[in-house]
């Protein structure tokens, strides 16, 4: 194993619970969305702009953390950046109307999109199995670009577009939380 992979493994074996936390939210965030698609549009500001600072953080951190050890951190730490960003400002305009929070949610879900497509194209030769990862950007870059092109469908249809855009996107993230355990368990020094 040369010293990339010790790297990666490091990474890895000690950042993959952050993943799996993103995608619990994600679901978590969708689930209530389909369950509850008459909530007011308070209440919805709240959970989107939880979620964004939640999974923004997390981003941030792993980011962080990995500086020293991964030439292109800093795609995940702008990625992480852009969510706290959206989170709080969703959080400081919390009058603001449907259209504005789904342009929000549209811009969000588009850079997320292109920075999660751009750090596994980056980490390509490294991980593997990244194609979730490049999934879920195009399932991010589709989802901000549908909700550009069509934010009058009307609020409940966009809350559901919204619950199965999140539920989609944390599904691929749990399933790549546990690939990335599996890899990194299987790269890790034994005891």
């Amino acid at each position: 194993m040369d010293a990339v992979e010790n790297r990666v493994a490091d990474i890895l074996s000690q950042r993959w619970t952050f993943l799996l936390l993103r995608g619990i939210a994600a679901i978590a965030f969708g689930v209530i969305t389909w369950l509850r698609p008459g909530l007011s549009l308070a209440t919805m500001v709240f959970f989107f702009g939880a979620y964004a600072l939640l999974d923004g953080i997390l981003a941030t951190t792993t980011a962080i953390e990995g500086r020293h050890t991964q030439e292109h951190w800093w795609l995940l730490l702008l990625a992480g950046l852009v969510g706290v960003g959206v989170g709080i400002l969703t959080f400081m305009t919390p009058g603001l109307t449907a259209m504005a929070l789904l342009f929000y949610i549209a811009v969000w879900a588009v850079a997320r999109g292109v920075l999660e497509i751009a750090v596994a194209i980056r980490v390509r030769k490294e991980v593997d199995g990244e194609w979730r990862l490049i999934l879920a950007g195009i399932a991010s870059v589709a989802f901000g670009v549908l909700l550009m092109v069509r934010p009058g469908a009307g609020a409940l249809t966009a809350l559901w577009l919204i619950g199965t855009y999140a539920v989609a996107f944390g599904i691929l993230l749990v399933m790549l939380a546990f690939k990335v355990r599996t890899i990194a368990h299987r790269l890790a020094p034994p005891v």
